[in-house]
């Protein structure tokens, strides 16, 4: 018998599932739920055990984890009497990697201390080939003690884990993680465009860039999409209008001016109107192209 905690996931997307495979192969014993059949299918291949509702996956869970799309999947998901709320047992580490309002972080983290639920925000960067290749940076918030709880197994999924601050304070940091994300594909997207209508060899310039000052983690997990025009999804167009939101939200609570995130903002949501919703966030290179007069586009 394994002396690792029981977890318990909730929430196999396209995330969702390369992680809790990755703690599977870490000999973590994996229950999960989630509402598509064929992800319960994929988990119990991967050796995980398939439940039928969130009661079952949470009842002997040590940890729960949830990556869900956003707030009012974790509302929906952590409260009623289906919930997680109402079935974890007291003193249960809830681990919510989600990227949700800081606002709902700090809520869920009070309701569950009313029920001895322990909570971690501890939202992800790195899309779908950083939760693959198990080196996604990690962004907590909460107490100390529960991030050193919590540390062992954030350590199968990710590479770079840091306690950034009280609850709320990881979605925070991933709110920023976002907007400069975002901002990024635009920058690079606006180059791609400009090089093809110079004429200039596209491969041997965005290796060259991406060598140089230039050069960006966004650039580099990217670049062949661009090339390419492959936007198959590793984080959607619309998840990502959702954090722009979150952050744009943030920021005037605070009084913080975003004059270039809220302008990528409204392009993120442009595109989604557009109906390029489904699509990767690499795709906002569409829409420079349509801007743009830009013929490439499929």
């Amino acid at each position: 018998m394994s002396n690792l905690p029981k977890i318990a996931w909730i929430g196999l997307g396209i995330m969702g599932s390369p992680m809790a495979e990755n703690l599977l192969k870490a000999g973590y014993t994996v229950t999960g739920y989630t509402l598509e059949a064929d992800k319960l299918q994929r988990l119990a291949a991967a050796g995980g055990t398939a439940a039928t509702s969130i009661a079952e996956a949470v009842t002997d869970a040590d940890v729960i984890i949830t990556m869900v799309p956003a707030s009012p999947h974790i509302e929906a998901i952590a409260y009623g009497p289906d919930g997680i709320l109402a079935h974890a047992r007291p003193g249960t580490l809830l681990i919510d990697m989600s990227s949700i309002t800081p606002q709902t972080s700090i809520d869920l983290a009070k309701a569950a201390a009313d029920k001895g639920i322990r909570v971690l925000d501890a939202p992800v960067s790195g899309g779908e080939a950083g939760a693959v290749e198990a080196v996604l940076s990690i962004m907590a918030g909460g107490e100390q003690p529960d991030f050193d709880a919590a540390r062992p197994i954030l350590e199968a999924l990710g590479k770079t884990i840091v306690l950034c601050g009280p609850h709320g304070a990881g979605q925070t940091v991933k709110a920023a993680n976002q907007l400069i994300v975002a901002v990024n594909i635009q920058a690079c997207a606006e180059a791609v465009v400009f090089l093809e209508k110079s004429g200039v060899d596209l491969t041997a310039a965005l290796d060259v860039l991406n060598g140089g000052l230039a050069g960006s983690t966004v650039l580099t997990r990217k670049k062949d999409n661009f090339k390419n025009r492959d936007f198959q999804p590793g984080f959607r167009i619309d998840l990502h209008h959702k954090d722009m939101g979150i952050v744009t939200d943030a920021a005037r609570t605070v009084g913080a001016a975003l004059p270039v995130g809220t302008l990528v903002a409204s392009l993120v949501a442009s595109l989604r109107a557009q109906g390029d919703g489904g699509l990767d966030h690499s795709a906002l290179l569409r829409g420079v192209e349509r801007l743009s007069g830009h013929t490439t586009e499929s």
